[in-house]
């Protein structure tokens, strides 16, 4: 008899070999264009996993997530004007550049 273990150990086997047969063939029926997308896709993925994330990038991932929040939508001005530490007031009052 199989000690459990092993018996898992061939399910996980078998189940990546089948995935990775059914990856093979979807990418086998991939035009050359679609094909290269795939392939930045799969190196982002893989690099994506060697590399930790700085704060500037949680940021920037808390900002996206933030947009999609709104549904997508812009920032508000205002938004953009406080976080960039003025008053719309300064703002307001700031003459144009001349040309």
């Amino acid at each position: 008899m199989r000690p459990v273990a092993g018996i898992f150990r061939g399910y996980t086997e078998v189940k990546m070999s089948s995935d990775l047969q059914q990856a093979h063939a979807l990418l086998d029926r991939l035009p050359p264009s679609k094909l290269e997308a795939v392939r930045n896709l799969l190196e982002v993925m893989i690099d994506d996993d060697e590399e930790e994330l700085t704060d500037e990038d949680r940021q920037a991932l808390r900002a996206s997530q933030d947009y999609f929040r709104r549904g997508g939508q812009g920032t508000a001005f205002e938004e953009v004007v406080e976080e960039l530490g003025f008053t719309m007031d300064q703002i307001r009052a700031d003459p144009q550049p001349k040309r």
